[in-house]
């Protein structure tokens, strides 16, 4: 693996803004919290979020508005599992709805509302193409002869996110005398969703897409939020751009074919969103963790609808990660140093984002600002999901400081890391944090 000299430099700066994301504690409130604490201030402002539930729409379809903080439910609603739920990304024009639910390619009305143009593109690997491929061409056209579909089938895996994968679309998308009419489709994981929606945002300087995830990890984080990019040999998506897709649609039967550890790496996400701001979600998790990995379908169904709703209500608030949404980021900066030591692909990008978790905790902790209770919690949670709770033995101190020294979240020089504070549920984004603990935490989890 090649690395960077780059000196790793974690300095605290007073003039640091700290990015707090709460969830509100009484169990009814359908407000939502996020505190900034602006440069050099020590006064918070509240953004709080109004409740809004629009009514069924013509596709009978329940809608929420990811603008406010859902009351948590504590099971599953028994409902026509054909007809999908709908959680809005409110982004103004830019807004899009996430539709949820079992067999949802087997309704082209959803799919066929959001293709502009007659033209489509639809971008696959060569797992789940030969799965799903032929129902979403099916889904895209029947009764809608005027749209022709062209296909590229990519190869499987982290390793392919690079520039050369990347070309290969534009290359179908050429050769097929594609328009800035057309649309692509992003049908797969969490590695083609970043990839299509890039190839998307750069072809003809922007044509739109839609978001068809088959994992776990895609569904409830990667396919949400206009995320795109791809990875260099020196760090994960450090190429890409944000760019929302017309929707999502998220069929819930595609976890069918999903393998076992696709499923436990797609839970890591799930499990970052009660820690940092759904204390409900998590103590949910804990009670409904065996269920979510014997597949049950309504606690999966569920644990996607909140994951959603999460995702949409900061992305709602801060598109561009300008703070607030670097929270969602928990174990990340840690975890991609792991992904990029070892080697894009050999560890899945949840499971990587588990040990990163359970590191950051650990900092938390060492910090003072989180008690041991909820590192034990943490540690459990990830065991009964089958995931990493530490990295890989090839990783030593020297690696992980050259990787997270060109983290996304370095700015001015200073790593801004995301770290639990105070009761379960809440976190901060900060660069104002003992350089030292970092030390020790590295030195915790590694051999040299």
């Amino acid at each position: 693996m090649a690395t960077t000299t780059n000196p790793f430099s974690l300095s605290l700066s007073k003039n640091s803004a700290d990015i707090f994301s709460r969830v509100p504690n009484p169990p009814n409130s359908v407000s939502l919290r996020s505190a900034f604490v602006s440069p050099g201030s020590n006064d918070l402002s509240l953004i709080r979020g109004q409740n809004s539930v629009v009514s069924a729409s013509r596709v009978r379809s329940v809608r929420i508005c990811a603008s406010s903080a859902q009351v948590m439910d504590q099971s599953v609603a028994k409902t026509d599992s054909k007809v999908p739920v709908i959680v809005d990304v409110n982004l103004g024009d830019r807004s899009y709805p996430i539709y949820i639910g079992s067999g949802l390619l087997d309704q082209p009305h959803l799919l066929q509302r959001h293709v502009h143009g007659k033209r489509v593109l639809v971008v696959t690997n060569n797992t789940v193409g030969p799965i799903y491929l032929d129902k979403v061409v099916e889904a895209l056209t029947k009764g809608n002869p005027n749209v022709s579909v062209e296909s590229v089938i990519l190869p499987d895996g982290e390793k392919y996110k690079d520039m050369d994968t990347l070309m290969k679309i534009f290359d179908k998308a050429i050769e097929s005398r594609l328009d800035r009419r057309c649309t692509f489709v992003a049908l797969g994981g969490g590695v083609i969703g970043d990839m299509c929606g890039f190839a998307a945002a750069s072809f003809l300087r922007g044509v739109n897409f839609i978001q068809i995830p088959t994992t776990v990890m895609a569904q409830v984080d990667s396919s949400v939020g206009g995320k795109t990019g791809i990875n260099h040999r020196l760090g994960k998506n450090l190429i890409g751009a944000f760019y929302q897709p017309q929707c999502v649609l998220i069929d819930t039967d595609t976890l069918n074919t999903l393998p076992d550890r696709e499923l436990a790496s797609g839970l890591a996400e799930v499990i970052k969103y009660g820690l940092i701001r759904d204390a409900e979600f998590f103590e949910w998790q804990e009670r409904n963790i065996q269920a979510l990995m014997s597949r049950d379908p309504s606690a999966l169904a569920y644990a996607i609808k909140r994951s959603c709703e999460n995702k949409a209500e900061v992305v709602s608030l801060d598109e561009k990660e300008g703070g607030l949404r670097a929270t969602l980021n928990l174990g990340h900066t840690f975890g991609h140093a792991i992904e990029t030591g070892v080697g894009y692909g050999l560890w899945l990008h949840g499971e990587a984002v588990a040990a990163g978790m359970v590191m950051a905790v650990d900092l938390s902790r060492r910090l003072g600002w989180i008690d041991d209770s909820i590192v034990k919690r943490v540690h459990n949670i990830l065991t009964q999901a089958k995931l990493p709770t530490a990295p890989a033995q090839t990783m030593t101190v020297e690696m992980f400081k050259s990787v997270m020294a060109v983290d996304k979240k370095v700015a001015d020089g200073l790593l801004r890391l995301i770290l639990l504070k105070g009761p379960l549920g809440n976190c901060v984004f900060t660069g104002d944090y003992d350089r030292k603990a970092v030390d020790e935490t590295l030195r915790a989890f590694c051999k040299s």
